[in-house]
């Protein structure tokens, strides 16, 4: 099997550490490269967890970078403790890694991989679209260097996170995801209806925690907090699945049930609206006339089995 470069670009909170565990243990992907973002904590210190949780897995061959410390407009508005923790990984203690990030940003090792890789390289974002729409701006060609795009973020057909009608990545920078989601890439859209729809629960957990596997565990021990974040939105222990579905979608390890192609733009005006991701489904009905132009696949159902495949995986590491 012929391996795929992808670039992972994050803001390595808690279910990014998940999705990078998954990535890790892909053997579909070569991860070429991560770099990080403001949004679940400030950029330097998601690269300083996503060089620490690297090291723990033991794969100090992939390459790290900090990217935008603040949104295109504005600045950043600071992290979440309550529900990622202070240091973004649930305030557990990770051993300092050996590597320092690389001195070049996130959007110039964007740029370098597309050309080194054309046509093969896929991106991956679980965070805020600063990066990519800094190496869109750096390199107009990009989305004819990349093979496609995987956005984690937005809501289409539900209510947003961080306001009635936007999501934290979105509403976070909705200039750069405005920006990102109009250029011609092949773009798959993994929103929150299909997120929330996928939890690890106490059990899933238990098992992370009883791997003996130094990562896993580590990712078991971080949860604590996520889990108690999302006791208001469940009523449970157990918490969404975000950035490890985004991750499966891209690698190809979970199957996308319904997820139509159609127009999707983002709210950019300073209006109740702002950082709405717009997504004409009209489009998901048969008979509707087709959307020219349409380049985005809006997953809205993945396969039931998606919390198992994702855990089975990230115990394997």
């Amino acid at each position: 099997m012929t391996t795929q470069p992808l670039y992972y670009d994050c803001d390595t909170g808690i279910d990014d550490s998940v999705a990078l565990a998954y990535l890790l243990a892909s053997p579909e992907i070569d991860l070429v490269g991560v770099g990080t973002v403001s949004g679940n904590t400030d950029s330097a210190q998601a690269a300083r967890n996503t060089l620490a949780l690297i090291q723990v897995a033991g794969r100090e061959d992939v390459p790290v970078a900090v990217g935008a410390a603040h949104p295109q407009a504005g600045t950043y508005a600071g992290p979440v403790p309550h529900i990622h923790g202070h240091n973004g990984v649930g305030d557990i203690t990770l051993p300092d890694a050996a590597r320092q990030p690389l001195s070049r940003s996130a959007a110039d090792l964007i740029v370098d991989l597309a050309r080194a890789h054309p046509g093969r390289l896929r991106l991956l974002t679980t965070g805020p679209l600063t990066n990519i729409a800094e190496a869109l701006r750096r390199e107009p060609a990009l989305p004819r260097l990349v093979k496609d795009l995987t956005v984690m973020g937005g809501a289409a057909g539900r209510s947003g996170n961080v306001s009635p009608v936007a999501e934290a990545n979105m509403a976070n920078d909705p200039e750069a995801a405005a920006e990102v989601l109009a250029a011609p890439w092949d773009i798959t859209l993994v929103p929150l209806d299909v997120t929330l729809a996928h939890t690890f629960d106490e059990n899933d957990r238990r098992r992370l925690l009883e791997s003996g596997r130094p990562l896993s565990t580590a990712l078991g021990s971080m949860l604590d907090i996520y889990f108690e974040f999302y006791l208001s939105t469940y009523g449970r222990r157990c918490c969404a699945l975000h950035d490890p579905l985004a991750a499966a979608i891209a690698v190809g390890g979970v199957t996308t049930l319904l997820a139509p192609v159609v127009d999707v733009v983002v709210d950019a005006t300073h209006g109740p609206g702002r950082g709405q991701t717009i997504c004409d489904l009209r489009g998901r009905y048969l008979g509707f006339p087709p959307q020219p132009g349409a380049h985005c696949r809006v997953v809205l159902e993945a396969g039931p089995g998606s919390a198992s495949h994702i855990l089975e995986r990230v115990l394997t590491l």
